[in-house]
């Protein structure tokens, strides 16, 4: 590979030159936003399939096909590689990318532990680059919306934070069940599970508004049995350092393949207010104190969420419509970081919030390992 030293910023209002490395499902949203971004320029896409390299740039009509990153990094000189490749290759896909000089956008997990994580950001600070691990729920707008809500002191003290997730993760048909053909998330530390545990992390934290929890319970299981699963089954408690007035933040991170349907929840308790969403199937619940004191409070709650819960009903069968997913704050959080590496200013997720999120997976899985000896 053609080593080159940093670039300096591109004009200002020019768009930065971006490459994908890795053309899977999740690539089609980071093309989307490249594709209609006027802050970036794609120029390239590697795959180690040509076809399907080719393929997406025809797709989002710009970029050229590569099957290799060195080939691309010597031809295009980007300033931005994505990096969306299986986590087992992250690592060597980044420090290729920070050797040509482009700061990284990594899929998550970005690496498999925090030695790791920590590794990578000091190569790029050492580069002069900027190393960003995505974290596109936290730009979703019921997120938004939660962390508004805690900023502008409606739920008082965060007191607890609940993060629940159940996808059907053992489904014959779905893409980690294969026996065959194995998913290389498998190889993880925590298997399948990681490929979840860093949404779950970064999404506590946020909302807590913490950046470290002092105790970690943990329990991971292999209800389903057989080999191919590591784990199957999460259900953590996180206790913090006193905060504020003196009382710790509670925390659970709850995952099962085994409840139905699909559900990503998020609640909120604090000593003056709780809130609730589901990023899957988008609400919100706020029950706090109302005007008319305790006797009227439970009903004007019921009066203020049955408006919303209704509201809500018509605006998810629109974003259905109009294909508003899940996935929708993946363009804001790329916006903001694109943005922010145009101006030289520190990205929207920062290295902090990276380390965070990887020492809560670590804690996790170490207290799991202790549990079962």
């Amino acid at each position: 590979m053609t080593e080159r030293s940093p670039s300096p910023r591109p004009t200002p209002g020019a768009p930065l030159r971006a490459a994908v490395v890795g053309a899977g499902a999740i690539s089609l949203e980071h093309l989307a936003f490249l594709r209609d971004s006027p802050r970036a320029e794609l120029v390239g896409v590697v795959d180690l399939s040509p076809v399907s390299a080719e393929i997406a740039t025809r797709r989002f009509g710009s970029g050229r096909a590569y099957t290799s990153i060195d080939e691309m990094l010597a031809g295009e000189q980007p300033d931005v590689v994505h990096v969306l490749t299986p986590p087992h290759v992250h690592a060597p896909m980044v420090r290729a990318a920070l050797g040509a000089g482009a700061h990284v956008v990594c899929e998550k997990p970005m690496a498999g532990d925090l030695a790791e994580t920590e590794q990578l950001l000091a190569e790029a600070r050492a580069a002069g680059r900027r190393l960003i691990e995505n974290h596109n729920y936290r730009f979703n707008d019921e997120v938004i919306t939660l962390r508004d809500l805690i900023d502008a002191g409606e739920l008082g003290q965060v007191r607890e934070v609940d993060v629940r997730l159940a996808l059907p993760i053992r489904d014959p048909a779905g893409r980690f069940a294969d026996e065959n053909t194995p998913h290389p998330i498998h190889g993880m530390p925590a298997g399948v599970l990681h490929d979840f545990l860093t949404h779950m992390s970064y999404l506590l934290l946020h909302l807590a508004g913490i950046d470290r929890f002092e105790q970690v319970r943990a329990v991971v299981s292999n209800h389903g049995g057989g080999d191919l699963f590591r784990y199957d089954d999460l259900d953590a408690v996180l206790v913090s350092a006193p905060i504020g007035d003196g009382v710790p933040v509670h925390g659970r991170l709850r995952f099962s393949p085994y409840t139905h349907p699909d559900r990503f929840s998020l609640m909120v308790r604090g000593s003056e207010g709780s809130a609730e969403t589901d990023l899957f199937h988008p609400f919100l619940e706020v029950i706090k104190d109302r005007p008319g004191g305790s006797q009227l409070t439970p009903i004007v709650n019921h009066l203020v969420n049955g408006v919303s819960l209704a509201t809500s009903g018509m605006r998810n069968f629109g974003s259905k419509l109009l294909q508003h997913t899940p996935y929708h704050g993946l363009a804001r959080g790329l916006d903001r970081t694109y943005q922010a590496l145009a101006d030289g200013a520190e990205p929207p997720v920062t290295e902090a919030d990276i380390v965070a999120a990887a020492r809560v997976i670590d804690d996790i899985l170490a207290d799991a390992e202790r549990s079962a000896r």
